[in-house]
């Protein structure tokens, strides 16, 4: 049987069941419905926020909250290539310019030191990745943000759960954008969700992921549809109830990867983040030195019927769609380029035995 980089966590069959069958009674599906109220407050609990508006996936989202920040076209907005490609795209969807900074070598968010020589009178916001379940200097970021007046929006696709200082990563920035993919610690299957402590965001983003109508006779913005249905905010609200032993289980395999790999020539792990209570999302592991290349790595898993992944790669500033950008092309974010070609992430999921870490394990060492 295949081991897959990652599987997604699901209740069990008749606990899912009966959260939906009120649907049949019901006949409501989708707009708002009973699931998607009751998600949006347990999620708001848990994340310790505000405010939580949900929407269908989690690109739409982060389109969405860039779009009701209203940024002049043209506008330049701070990010980093060291990401999934639906980040940028958001960005540049609303007509607004990419400007990419490099990552740092540690944790490979956004490296803080190299934003402000990239601020221009164009600049009007910062896109920060929480990347691998690590998270970004918000500190420093939040700091930079006030002295230049910008704003900031989280993709924090990556960082659901995680706490830095006991504060949940729902809460920096103006906003924060959570992906509930198939393939995330938490999932509604597909989903998305942003945060906020604005409350004036809550009916912005409300009416621009229903067509941009306020009332059903009052069209306020050029919009399209982006709400979570009903089966979504069911299986939301069953993974929600066991999130926290979820990321526990996740915990369990990502010591035993940091135990067989951590003392290893060329072989890289990401170190424990100070102050950060992490989700484990991801397990990345940079080859840099070491006796096979991450893409032998690969091909090695891979015949072992172990599907690891190169994640991040390629790097975003080498898509031929940003080509013209002034700051496009890899060699100019060169720690981003480094990472991108030595990184590889391997197999984690809540149900990844531990026999199963030592096979990936000796597979790598042997």
């Amino acid at each position: 049987m295949s081991i897959n980089v990652t599987r997604s966590s699901m209740p069990n069959y008749e606990e899912y069941c009966e959260e939906i069958k009120e649907l049949w009674d019901s006949r409501w599906l989708t707009n708002n419905g009973a699931k998607h109220k009751q998600l949006e407050a347990d999620l708001k609990k848990y994340l310790n926020t505000k405010g939580v508006t949900l929407f269908t996936n989690g690109h739409l989202a982060l389109e969405i909250v860039i779009e009701a920040m209203n940024f002049p076209k043209g506008s330049e907005v701070i990010t980093t290539p060291f990401t999934f490609a639906s980040t940028t795209h958001a960005i540049a969807r609303n007509g607004l310019v990419p400007v990419f900074c490099d990552i740092n070598p540690i944790d490979y968010t956004i490296d803080v030191t190299k934003i402000e020589s990239l601020i221009t009178d164009k600049t009007v916001a910062i896109v920060p990745v929480h990347v691998y379940g690590n998270m970004c200097d918000v500190e420093m970021i939040d700091a930079i943000a006030k002295k230049h007046n910008l704003k900031v929006i989280y993709d924090s696709a990556h960082a659901f759960g995680v706490k830095y200082k006991g504060v949940s990563s729902a809460n920096f920035g103006d906003a924060s954008m959570f992906s509930f993919h198939a393939t995330k610690v938490f999932n509604t299957i597909e989903g998305g969700a942003v945060t906020y402590n604005d409350s004036s965001l809550e009916v912005v983003l409300t009416d621009m992921k229903n067509f941009g109508l306020h009332t059903p006779e009052e069209g306020i913005y050029v919009s399209g549809n982006a709400k979570m249905n009903e089966f979504q905010a069911a299986m939301g609200i069953c993974n929600l109830r066991h999130i926290d032993e979820e990321i526990a289980k996740r915990g369990r395999a990502v010591a035993r990867y940091r135990e067989r790999l951590g003392n290893t020539n060329g072989i890289i792990l990401c170190p424990i983040q100070e102050n950060v209570e992490t989700n484990y999302a991801y397990f990345p592991v940079v080859f840099d030195g070491y006796k096979y290349t991450r893409d032998e790595i690969f091909e090695k898993l891979k015949a072992n019927d172990i599907i690891a992944r190169k994640y991040f790669y390629p790097l975003i500033n080498g898509f031929e769609c940003y080509k013209n950008l002034e700051t496009a092309g890899e060699e100019k974010t060169p720690v981003a380029k480094h990472i991108a070609n030595r990184v590889l992430t391997l197999p984690l999921y809540a149900d990844l035995t531990i026999e199963d870490v030592d096979k990936i394990c000796d597979i790598i060492l042997n």
